[in-house]
């Protein structure tokens, strides 16, 4: 579709003026000469309504986001996921055992309010930040305005459409954006209806960090929000320790003080998880909203990077499902525009032609499904179908005999499984299908030198895989822009450095079982 053609579409959705709007890709050179897309949605010249101005000019270069590492070099900056798998050893010094190096909970908190604008209509603002940024130079101080004001959208991707209301479920999601230098922060929000009598409308507290890690932070909502119900006054010396205390490693806790009225003083612990790359996901609403063979299909869609939108009301759903679809993607990681709560006024971000995944709401289920070539997901409890576009094929990419093992290992989870236990549980289901596919790669990495950067044999690489099924399937992941970039960290590896994390743990493991089958053969 053109550009002219979504252009016309945005005004005609939103009812914007004088809509200057751009697709663009925008290629990053690799190591072996491909390309990584990653998409930009320039809204920088739309007219929106006074709460959202500015915030859209940010949007631009947020929206595509969630660990869509698109540049080498922020790759090489960030340490590899593997590294933080296991707790510091016991003879490291307590405060290093106990912490990240400098990682720290949160930025700022926001509470964001729906005011009522001249025209009648309730328009999302920021009430309530903390801590206040002081001594910032105007270009700072302009950035961040804008970046608060891309929250409140976020926060209330619904728009304008508001009423008050007496009763409101609360729920808890988050989101992701991404700066133009490529880095990224994490937004956990809350909704609630605000302590009081009589209609109103509800508000969100809203957390900014650079660590992933929700269910922590979504004991730290609980915090927040018994606070609140006291007083707003109340948040704030909770905020303050929590933000003098440093992040936790895996497996350590941290313990808060806070003094409540009536109650005294309080000590809250928090405890981060061992497995940290799963600490970010929680897999039980996935499994709840689909069937096993469901979830293998839409894992196999996402393998193939496809254009993957998930419907559903509740933003805590969207949100909750896509970040486990990602977590199922281990030891890769996806490429692609990547938005788990998808913003009214950017709801043509639909039409894009490169791979995506999206969570939509229900409502706008219609302006998805006149799209084609791509999977739409139904995550609602009154479904008919859990597929409303499909293309047709999905149930072939994987192959036979790893989906039906793949299907054997979930059946092994308890039906009241905790969130560690269900993790456990269905990485161990996934992670041996990237072992007995592409496991061997490291054979296949070739070097001139000492020193000098490895070259994959790609061909080899397939050509020595036994089934016919499973060779196949490699040679179209091959082309996948997630197995490149995780290639072409391989290849800038030296030889001697050590291979860590549960990935390379998994694949010694299934070599070792390999040779001694072998052995019993002779």
């Amino acid at each position: 579709m053109s550009g002219d053609e979504v252009q016309r579409r945005i005004r005609k959705t939103h009812g914007l003026k004088h809509t200057k709007q751009r697709w663009s890709e925008q290629p990053q050179s690799a190591a072996n000469g491909k390309e990584k897309d990653a998409l930009s949605f320039d809204l920088s010249t739309v007219q929106p309504s006074e709460g959202e101005r500015g915030a859209i000019k940010r949007l631009s270069t947020m929206w595509s986001s969630f660990r869509g590492k698109h540049d080498k070099d922020r790759v090489m900056k960030e340490p590899p996921l593997q590294e933080s798998l296991e707790p510091a050893p016991v003879d490291t010094p307590a405060k290093e055992q106990r912490y990240m190096s400098g990682q720290y909970f949160f930025e700022y908190l926001v509470v964001v309010s729906l005011k009522k604008s001249k025209e009648g209509a309730y328009e999302p603002q920021i009430t309530y930040q903390f801590p206040k940024r002081d001594g910032m130079v105007r270009f700072q101080r302009e950035e961040e305005e804008k970046t608060l004001k891309a929250i409140t959208l976020f926060c209330f991707p619904e728009g304008i459409n508001w009423a008050p209301l007496t009763e409101y479920h609360s729920e808890t999601f988050s989101f992701v954006l991404t700066e133009i230098d490529g880095s990224r922060r994490n937004g956990y929000c809350r909704r609630l209806l605000p302590h009081g009598n009589g209609a109103r409308p509800p508000e969100a507290y809203c957390i900014i960090s650079r660590l992933a890690c929700f269910g922590l932070f979504s004991k730290i909502f609980d915090e927040v929000e018994k606070r609140r119900q006291i007083s707003m006054a109340m948040i704030y010396p909770f905020m303050q320790s929590l933000r003098e205390a440093a992040f936790p490693a895996p497996g350590n806790t941290v313990k808060i003080k806070s003094f409540i009225p009536d109650k005294g003083t309080e000590i809250i612990s928090l405890t981060r998880p061992l497995d940290s790359w799963l600490e970010h996901v929680d897999f039980r609403t996935l499994f709840r909203c689909l069937t096993d063979e469901e979830v293998l299909l839409v894992f196999a869609a996402a393998v193939m990077e496809r254009r993957i939108v998930f419907i559903a009301e509740e933003l805590s759903t969207l949100s909750q499902v896509i970040h486990a679809v990602v977590a199922l993607l281990y030891p890769f990681t996806w490429q692609h525009t990547f938005i788990s709560i998808v913003p009214e006024i950017l709801i043509d971000v639909v039409m894009a032609p490169t791979p995506y995944l999206l969570g939509v709401q229900k409502r706008l289920l219609e302006q998805v499904t006149d799209q084609s070539d791509l999977l739409v997901v139904d995550l609602s409890e009154d479904k008919g179908d859990t597929f409303l576009v499909r293309s047709g094929d999905e149930k072939s990419i994987l192959p036979p005999k790893l989906q039906d093992e793949i299907l054997q290992a979930l059946r092994n989870r308890k039906e009241e499984a905790t969130v560690e236990e269900l993790n456990t549980v269905v990485s161990e289901a996934f992670l041996p299908f990237f072992v007995k596919t592409v496991g061997h790669f490291a054979s296949y990495v070739t070097r001139k030198g000492r020193g000098q950067p490895g070259v994959f044999q790609s061909r080899a690489f397939y050509k020595a895989i036994e089934s016919k099924t499973t060779r196949h399937f490699v040679k179209k992941f091959l082309q996948t822009q997630m197995f490149d970039l995780f290639i072409q960290e391989l290849e800038q590896q030296q030889p001697a450095s050590p291979q860590q994390g549960i990935f390379h743990k998994k694949i010694v493991e299934y070599q070792e079982k390999k040779k001694r089958e072998k052995a019993k053969k002779k």
